[in-house]
């Protein structure tokens, strides 16, 4: 029970507050203030006045962004609740009903808060995600490139593997600057192209038509610009992680599990080292997880995993753990809740990169893969990366891989163990065959 609650029915220009009736003053237990600073500020105080000590409100769009924290700097107990939960309210559909049945629901208990990290990780969060949207507007312009260059007939696309690498970039940048020939732009291939000199030359003749080749010079301007901001962003998210205290504990940061070279679009400073020195574990040495891959889960979940019980809570929460709809005693569906999670979404993508990898992870994989297909098994080991990744964060172990061959003996033993159980109630035994020994020629 929270005798002492309130409900806000935030929007664009205008939130609704219903406090318990009796606390106002003057008798408005619904009360309606604008969105600007001056009214927030008023909004605040006016619950302060009538004994609020706990709110909750919609996650509606951004709006909520600006009164969650004031109301949380001011000491109060904000709650954001998920609009799914509220869609039911009964009578016709207002404002003012949907903040008076908010503060109903949330007095009796009935309201779950959605997940919020704390204030340090929502500043690392919200430079991550900045950094990520950028990503994505450069890539538009990278397809604006290839765009220009195929109405030119110029299959640069065709000859070089990455555009956007030292061969393509060198030759777009040329073009831009005047150059026509197709005998020099071929000369600025890089020594590493799988492709010679004679064939990027013939792939490199078109026809230099003027709109084209402004849109062509556009786009790699834009690219350039979004690259500049993406390297702000590497240094601000540099100068915040700097600021997380030290969980290391004096254990130095071990060699890295598998070396390999940098890939494209993650952050040019040295994430490996920074997340140990936060986090006081190497996720890193988890098969299919990167640096980058690492940063992005934890300035997702934050550093506190007491948040959730165990790591079936926390599976759970990732949507990747089989739902269980069960009507009249039957399992209807076990299919996966659709979300948007982007925790879910890197591990998925990393649980994709394991099909080739020795692991007792890559063993796993490609084990359910072959039984139930890539989808399923793509969710089934995102799942166990979860767990892993929960159980180092909570409990500072270390990932150790046991390696492919442990994972497919336990598998054999545990297969055998099987039969020889369902053997045994069938009133059988399981016996082992002699090998048979080599034929002679």
């Amino acid at each position: 029970m929270n005798l002492h609650a309130a409900g806000i029915d935030v929007g664009a220009a205008h939130h609704f507050v219903a406090v318990p009736e009796g606390c106002d003053p003057d008798g408005r237990d619904v009360r309606e203030f604008g969105a600007f600073t001056t009214d927030l500020q008023a909004l605040a105080a006016w619950l302060t006045t009538c004994g609020v000590e706990t709110v909750a409100m919609e996650s509606t769009g951004v709006y909520w962004i600006p009164l969650f924290e004031l109301l949380s700097q001011r000491g109060c107990d904000v709650k954001l609740v998920d609009p799914r939960q509220l869609k039911h309210v009964p009578g016709r559909k207002t404002d003012v009903l949907d903040c008076q049945w908010l503060q109903q629901l949330h007095t009796f208990g009935l309201l779950a808060a959605a997940f919020r990290p704390d204030d340090a990780i929502c500043v690392l969060r919200g430079y991550l995600r900045q950094r990520a949207m950028l990503v994505r507007y450069a890539a538009d312009h990278i397809q604006h490139m290839q765009k220009a260059l195929e109405q030119m007939n110029v299959k640069l696309p065709e000859v070089v593997t990455d555009i956007t690498g030292v061969t393509g970039m060198a030759i777009i940048r040329a073009i831009g600057n005047g150059e026509r020939d197709a005998q020099r732009l071929a000369t600025l291939r890089d020594a590493r192209c799988h492709h010679d000199q004679a064939t990027i030359a013939r792939a490199l003749e078109g026809t230099w038509r003027e709109e084209h080749l402004f849109a062509l010079r556009q786009a790699v301007d834009l690219f350039d610009v979004y690259q500049g901001k993406i390297a702000e962003c590497d240094h601000s998210i540099e100068a915040c992680l700097q600021g997380f205290a030290d969980q290391r504990a004096g254990d130095a940061l071990p060699p890295e599990p598998r070396p390999s070279k940098r890939p494209r679009n993650t952050p040019a400073f040295d994430v490996r080292t920074h997340l140990h020195r936060l986090t006081g574990v190497d996720l890193t040495r988890i098969d299919g997880i990167d640096g980058h891959g690492a940063l992005k889960i934890v300035a997702e979940i934050g550093l506190d995993m007491t948040r959730w019980a165990t790591d079936k809570h926390f599976a759970s929460w990732l949507a990747l753990s089989p739902g269980n709809k069960i009507s009249g005693g039957k399992l209807l569906s076990s299919r996966t809740k659709a979300s948007a999670n982007r925790v879910a979404a890197v591990l998925r993508m990393a649980a994709s990169t394991l099909h080739h990898s020795r692991s007792a992870l890559g063993a796993f994989f490609r084990r359910l893969k072959a039984r139930l297909g890539a989808p399923k098994a793509i969710t089934a080991t995102a799942r166990k990366l979860a767990c892993l990744i929960y159980n180092m964060l909570k409990f500072g172990t270390e990932y150790v891989d046991q390696g492919q061959h442990y994972y497919e003996q336990r598998y054999q033993q545990r297969v055998l163990s099987n039969l020889s159980r369902r053997a045994q109630e069938l009133g059988y035994r399981l016996v082992k065959t002699p090998e048979s020994s080599p034929v002679e020629a």
